[in-house]
C-alpha cells in the first residue's frame, strides 16, 4: 500500500513508524507539513492509498481529508482532544493514559476511532514518556489500523462521550499561567509542572531578576534552604531550594530569543558564591541522590557506564568527564564493561547547542569532536575486557558511531539509527567512523548509510551487522536482558580466548592502517567544514538549534562569527 506521512517534523516516533510500515511491505512518503499548499502538492503527486498524521502540529486541509482517508496519530486516551494532551496528563496526575488512531475530521480530534491503546503512567517528563510509551502504542496503534484499512471491510467506532469506555475529554491549550511555579510548593508538584513542560515550551520563571525556561528537573533529597535560593551547582545544572527540598534543573532558555542551554552555561557569573556539588561517579546509587549525568555500578564481574546527557547531546566538558570515568572503569577487576549511554537517548555526538552559543563556533567544534575522539579512541583501545554497548534509547551521527567502538552492540527493539552526518551542512563526521562503520557493514554498506542519511531500523540494523542484536520492547525488559548477556559473557568458557581474539585483530588491523590515520583524514575534512569558506555547517547548525527554517538567515550578529573561521584555522594549524 502506498502511504503518505504529513508531519510537522520527521522525529523519532514519524521515523520508527515509516520504518515499520516499510517493514510490513508498504511504501512510505514523507512530506513535512509547511503550508496546506505543500501537503495538497504532496498529496497530488503521491496520489496515496491512505494518509497518516504521525506529528501534527496544525490541521489536515479539508480539501485533503475530505477526499482521502487520513489517520491522526493523538497522544491521549479515547475522547481525549486540544493541544497539549500530555502536558495535562502529567499535571493532572493520571494513572493511565494513551494513544488514539483516529480519522480526521471537521472538529479537531473528534473524528472515528481507527485504534486506542493505554499504558500506566510513570512520574517522567513529557519527552520520556513520548519517546517510550506514546511511540510503542503508536506504532502498535497505526500498525493495527492500517491493516484494518487494508481489509477494506472495518468500520471505525465514533466518538461516543456516553460510553463509560470514553474517559478523556476537551481541553484548552496549556497556558503559561497554567504552568507557573511557587517555590513554596512541594518538590513534587514542581518536578510535574517542569516535566510537563519538557522539553518544550519549558516552565517560564524567573532567576535571579531575569526570565528563563526551565528544563530538565530532577528530585534532590539532601540539600535544603529558604525557598527560591539557589543552593549549588553540578555538572551544569542548578539546584533550587522548594518548600519541602530542592530540585535540579539542568538546563534554562532565555525568554527573549534564547537557545537552551547547561545551566551554568547560561547564568554564568551571576553564580559567583554558589557552591559546587559534586559527587563520585562510583558512589552506590543511593549515596548520590539528586542529579548524576554519568555514574558507574558493578554486578557478577560486569560493570556498568551510564552517561545520560540531555538529548543525547555530548559538550567538551561532558566527552572529557566521560573519558575520565571510562579510564578509572578499565581499572576495575571487572571482565566486562557495559556502555549504556541514556535511558531517551544513547548518544547524538557533540552538543550543537553548546557549540552555536561559543564565542567561536568553529574552534568550539574543534575542540569537541577531539574531546568525542579521544573517548571513541579510549574505547577501541580498551584491551583488558570486553566491552559492550548497551543502546537504550535512539542514536544519530557521532552518537551511533560511538557505539560502534565495543566489541557488541545490542540495542532495545525499535529504536531508530541514524548514522550519518552529511544532514548538517555537508559535515563529513570523524569517531573514527571511516574505521569503525566499514568494520561493521562493510565499505559499500557504510558509503550508503553516511551518504543516503536514512533512518535505520533495529531490524534492518541487525541485518547488515551494525548491530549484534536486538531485543526488549521497553528499557526494563532490555535492561534484564542485556544484564544477562554480560554476566553470561563475564563467566563464559570462552571469554579468555574472546578477549585473545580481539587483541590479535587490533593489532592486525593497526598494522594494515594506524588508528591514528583515520583519526588525522577524519580531521582534515573536519577543518574544512569548520574553519573553511564554505559556512554550510555553520548555517546548517544555526537553523537546527534555533529550530527555525532554512529560508530564515541568521541575524547580523551570529552571521559575524562564521566568515572568520578560515582565518582561526590559520592560527590553529
Amino acid at each position: 500500500m502506498k502511504i503518505l506521512f504529513l508531519t510537522t517534523a520527521h522525529n523519532g516516533l514519524s521515523q520508527r513508524a515509516a520504518l515499520e510500515l516499510r517493514e510490513h511491505g508498504h511504501t512510505v512518503e514523507i512530506q513535512l507539513a509547511t503550508s496546506d499548499g505543500a501537503m495538497e502538492a504532496a498529496v497530488a503527486q503521491v496520489r496515496p492509498d491512505l494518509i497518516i498524521a504521525p506529528f501534527l502540529k496544525k490541521a489536515v486541509p479539508a480539501a485533503i481529508w475530505q477526499k482521502h482517508r487520513v489517520l491522526i496519530v493523538h497522544p491521549g486516551i479515547k475522547g481525549d482532544r486540544g493541544p497539549s494532551s500530555l502536558d495535562w496528563a502529567i499535571m493532572d496526575e493520571w494513572q493511565q493514559w494513551g494513544v488514539t488512531i483516529l480519522q480526521a475530521a471537521q472538529g479537531m480530534d473528534a473524528g472515528d476511532i481507527w485504534a486506542s491503546l493505554t499504558f500506566p503512567m510513570r512520574a517522567v517528563s513529557k519527552s520520556t514518556l513520548y519517546r517510550h510509551e506514546v511511540t510503542q502504542a503508536a506504532v502498535q496503534g497505526l500498525l493495527e489500523a492500517v491493516e484494518k484499512f487494508a481489509s477494506g471491510t472495518f468500520i471505525p467506532e465514533p466518538l461516543d462521550y456516553t460510553s463509560p469506555l470514553v474517559k478523556g475529554r476537551l481541553h484548552r491549550p496549556v497556558k503559561t499561567s497554567d504552568r507557573c511555579l511557587n517555590w513554596e510548593d512541594t518538590t513534587a508538584n514542581i518536578l510535574k509542572r517542569i516535566r510537563a513542560a519538557d522539553s518544550t515550551p519549558g516552565v517560564l520563571d524567573t532567576i535571579l531578576g531575569e526570565r528563563y525556561r526551565l528544563f530538565g528537573a530532577h528530585e534532590e533529597r539532601e540539600l535544603s534552604g529558604p525557598a527560591g535560593e539557589l543552593l549549588a551547582t553540578r555538572n551544569g545544572a542548578i539546584c533550587r531550594a522548594t518548600g519541602d527540598g530542592a530540585v535540579w534543573i539542568t538546563h534554562l532558555k532565555r525568554e527573549a530569543g534564547g537557545i537552551k542551554l547547561p545551566a551554568t552555561l547560561v547564568l554564568g557569573d551571576q553564580l559567583m558564591g554558589v557552591a559546587e556539588s559534586s559527587y563520585d561517579p562510583f558512589s552506590p546509587n543511593h549515596s548520590c541522590p539528586g542529579f548524576r549525568d554519568i555514574w558507574y555500578e558493578e554486578a557478577e564481574g560486569v560493570g556498568y557506564l551510564h552517561f545520560d546527557f540531555y538529548n543525547g547531546a555530548m559538550s567538551t566538558e561532558q566527552c572529557q568527564r566521560l573519558q575520565q570515568v571510562l579510564v578509572r572503569a578499565k581499572l576495575r577487576s571487572t571482565k566486562v564493561l557495559v556502555l549504556m549511554g541514556g535511558h531517551d537517548i544513547w548518544s547524538n555526538g557533540i552538543h550543537l547547542n553548546v557549540i552555536e552559543q561559543a564565542r567561536s563556533p568553529a574552534q568550539e567544534s574543534w575542540e569537541n569532536i577531539n574531546a568525542m575522539n579521544d573517548l571513541v579512541r579510549e574505547i577501541i583501545l580498551t584491551d583488558t575486557k570486553l566491552v559492550i554497548a548497551g543502546m537504550q534509547g535512539n542514536a544519530g551521527a557521532g552518537g551511533a558511531i560511538l557505539a560502534l567502538a565495543a566489541d557488541k552492540v545490542y540495542a532495545r527493539n525499535g529504536i531508530v539509527l541514524n548514522p550519518h552526518y552529511k544532514k548538517m551542512g555537508g559535515l563529513y563526521g570523524s569517531e573514527y567512523w571511516t574505521y569503525l562503520l566499514p568494520r561493521r557493514v562493510g565499505k559499500k554498506k557504510a558509503l550508503k548509510l553516511t551518504e543516503g542519511c536514512q533512518p535505520l531500523s533495529t531490524a534492518r540494523a541487525k541485518a547488515i551487522g551494525f548491530l549484534d542484536n536486538a531485543f526488549g520492547d521497553s528499557v526494563a525488559d532490555f535492561q534484564y536482558l542485556l544484564r544477562q548477556k554480560a554476566a553470561a559473557l563475564a563467566i563464559s568458557l570462552y571469554y579468555d580466548s574472546m578477549l585473545e581474539q580481539k587483541r590479535k585483530e587490533r593489532l592486525a588491523d593497526e598494522l594494515a592502517c594506524p588508528l591514528e590515520k583515520y583519526r588525522e583524514e577524519e580531521l582534515r575534512q573536519m577543518q574544512l567544514n569548520f574553519f573553511g569558506e564554505d559556512p554550510s555547517y555553520h548555517l546548517a547548525r544555526f537553523h537546527f538549534v534555533h529550530k527555525i527554517s532554512c529560508a530564515q538567515q541568521p541575524s547580523p550578529e551570529a552571521l559575524a562569527k562564521y566568515p572568520s573561521a578560515h582565518k582561526e584555522l590559520q592560527q590553529l594549524v
